[in-house]
């Protein structure tokens, strides 16, 4: 569709040039203030003339545009190129002086040299086809160069939502696995809590199969997916953790990427939880008209005992890049190590 638009532009851009041209003679006008009839016949002959070979003019200019430029200065190179333009150009003045002699004769019959005109409308033809070939030459280099500059970023475009893709396929697996060992420890614990462990994991596993395929998601819903792993989570530990999720949302939710705060509250469970004292994980959103602000916090132990394995951090690597590629400028993420606390904050700028 945009390449169309821009198609039907271009076609119009070049319509009203060469019109503008083909009347530029009209609108100057015959020279109606003079009386003498040989004078008002000059002039319409001169707008006759100029008019005619400005139409004769249209297949130099795309010639030149269209086949010399493309084709013979990349393939054969400068010299060809020029000895090809000059060739057309004098076969353009041939053409000139056959045009001249014969609306010569037939506004001056008996007149058939034209004198000091011929000279005069030879110099101005040498002139405009140097102008035209200017013209040309100025038009193709520019279109080649924003063409050029267009397809480097389509491309560049293209990549950056490759690895979006790649990056979006990398958390629901990962999230994936992290949860699914979650139910493994808990059947060993608590195996009467499975069941409704499992009801929650299909309420997220259905929002990450039929609810991400968009590229943007309304906040809320990104919400009420968060908050369902909260739940799973607080089935899983019951009263070992305590976790305080506040949220407010504006009166008209903004939109976000799917599943892009989920691996920071997966961080926080996976390392706020275990050899821990009294283990908190608090966690807030904000939604405004002007920004998205995020944050999650949870304690730390005094000794770190975990053992991580080859996945470990994968989530957190990946989101930050999909916010390098997905709001370039307008997102700052501070991450806080007070020692006895783990702190995230996100802030997105609304644009």
């Amino acid at each position: 569709m945009i390449y169309k638009t821009s198609t039907f532009r271009n076609l119009l851009l070049h319509l009203f040039f060469w019109a503008f041209l083909i009347a530029l003679p009209i609108l100057l006008g015959p020279n109606t203030n003079s009386t003498n009839p040989e004078e008002i016949r000059r002039s319409y002959f001169w707008i006759f003339y100029m008019t005619s070979f400005t139409v004769i003019n249209i297949p130099f200019f795309y010639l030149n545009t269209e086949i010399l430029l493309p084709k013979l200065l990349r393939a054969k190179g400068v010299i060809i190129y020029l000895l090809t333009l000059i060739g057309a150009i004098v076969f353009m003045l041939w053409i000139h002086e056959e045009l001249f002699h014969w609306a010569y004769s037939h506004f001056f019959p008996g007149n058939h040299s034209g004198g000091g005109a011929r000279r005069g409308a030879l110099m101005r033809m040498i002139f405009q086809l140097l102008f035209y070939a200017a013209i040309g030459t100025s038009y193709r280099l520019i279109s080649d160069r924003m063409k050029e500059d267009e397809q480097v970023k389509e491309q560049e475009n293209e990549r950056l939502k490759s690895e979006l893709s790649f990056l979006r396929s990398q958390i629901s697996p990962h999230f994936m696995f992290n949860v699914l060992n979650s139910v493994v420890s808990l059947s060993r614990r608590k195996p009467e809590m499975v069941e409704p462990v499992v009801v929650k994991l299909s309420e997220l596993m259905r929002y990450m199969i039929y609810e991400t395929n968009d590229s943007i998601v309304p906040i809320s819903k990104e919400l009420v997916y968060l908050e369902s792993y909260i739940d799973l989570q607080k089935i899983r530990f019951g009263d070992d953790i305590q976790i305080d999720f506040k949220h407010e949302l504006g009166p008209k939710s903004s939109h976000i990427e799917p599943m892009l705060l989920i691996p920071f509250v997966e961080n926080a469970f996976k390392h706020g939880v275990g050899f821990i004292e009294n283990p908190t994980i608090d966690i807030e959103l904000k939604d405004s008209t002007s920004e998205l602000f995020f944050s999650v916090a949870n304690k730390k132990g005094t000794a770190m005992n975990e053992t991580k394995d080859e996945s470990s951090g994968i989530g957190l690597t990946n989101v930050k890049r999909r916010l390098e590629l997905l709001y370039p400028t307008n997102h700052q993420l501070e991450v806080n190590d007070t020692g006895s606390d783990f702190i995230i904050t996100l802030t997105i700028q609304h644009l």
